[in-house]
């Protein structure tokens, strides 16, 4: 069943609560509302967890509010956590674990957090730089409503052969939310710090952490959750054999739901 909290400044985003355990609160990434989560909130209710599914703001069910700020994605995710309860873990995958950790890093009291492929670049000059002029690319086209546009944009930078990006970004459900992407390139601070990791934030993370990569993912994924553990506090490293980015949910549950069950032993 879906609910709606209201976050501070009076936007409603939208979840569906699944399961009966301990609770946490899951994010999606870029182009992701509720429903390519859904899969994964089944599998860790499956496993003895509440999931709360999350639409982020601007997507699927959520309303938005204008101007955007990182900071009220933050609260969003504060207004989420407080209808889940206490004890509350909080999960997010690729830019949606960017958010999950500017959330922890601002107070929100979360008991553990998961942080799968959060998308960070490199600090090299090269790096810096391309992600910050794809970020203003992107965000152009968004403000100019060319949709398809700033979807292959990303799609083609991301490696997509330009036909096949072409292509992709004629999807409905892809333009419906294209106009979030500038959202997520904030929250990773991909033209603001050219999307390096925030690394005094991540050491200042106190609680449990589990960074997830995919084998089969690329490189920077997995030296980006290495780099990650290496910073933070209560850092473990997990690796998803066989699979990439977009590991499937009944995959991902048996990596993270003893983790968020706040059970020993996972990962190390």
């Amino acid at each position: 069943m879906t609910t709606h909290v209201t976050s501070a400044d009076g936007t409603k985003i939208a979840y569906d609560r699944l399961g009966d355990g301990p609770p946490v609160v899951v994010l999606g990434g870029l182009f992701c509302t509720r429903q390519a989560t859904a899969p994964l909130a089944e599998a860790l209710a499956g496993r003895g967890l509440t999931a709360f599914n999350v639409d982020r703001r601007g997507r699927g069910d959520s309303g938005d509010t204008p101007p955007y700020a990182v900071a009220r994605e933050v609260e969003d995710v504060a207004a989420v956590v407080e209808a889940a309860g206490a004890g509350v873990a909080l999960y997010g995958h690729s830019s949606g674990a960017a958010l999950a950790l500017e959330a922890a890093a601002a107070g929100v009291p979360i008991a553990r957090l998961v942080l799968h492929e959060p998308p960070y670049g490199g600090d090299d000059e090269e790096s810096v730089a391309g992600a910050r002029e794809l970020a203003r690319s992107v965000a152009a086209a968004v403000a100019e409503d060319r949709r398809a546009d700033a979807i292959a944009l990303f799609l083609s930078a991301s490696g997509m052969p330009p036909e096949m990006a072409e292509g992709a970004a004629q999807d409905p459900q892809m333009q419906a939310v294209a106009p979030t992407m500038p959202y997520d390139f904030a929250v990773v601070g991909d033209e603001e710090r050219g999307g390096r990791i925030p690394d005094d934030l991540v050491r200042s993370l106190a609680m449990p952490t589990l960074v997830v990569a995919g084998s089969t993912s690329p490189d920077f994924f997995r030296d980006t959750a290495t780099r990650l553990v290496g910073l933070l506090p209560d850092g473990r490293l997990a690796i998803v054999e066989g699979h990439g980015h977009e590991a499937p949910g009944d995959v991902v549950a048996p990596v993270v739901a003893p983790f968020l069950a706040g059970q020993a032993g996972q990962a190390g």
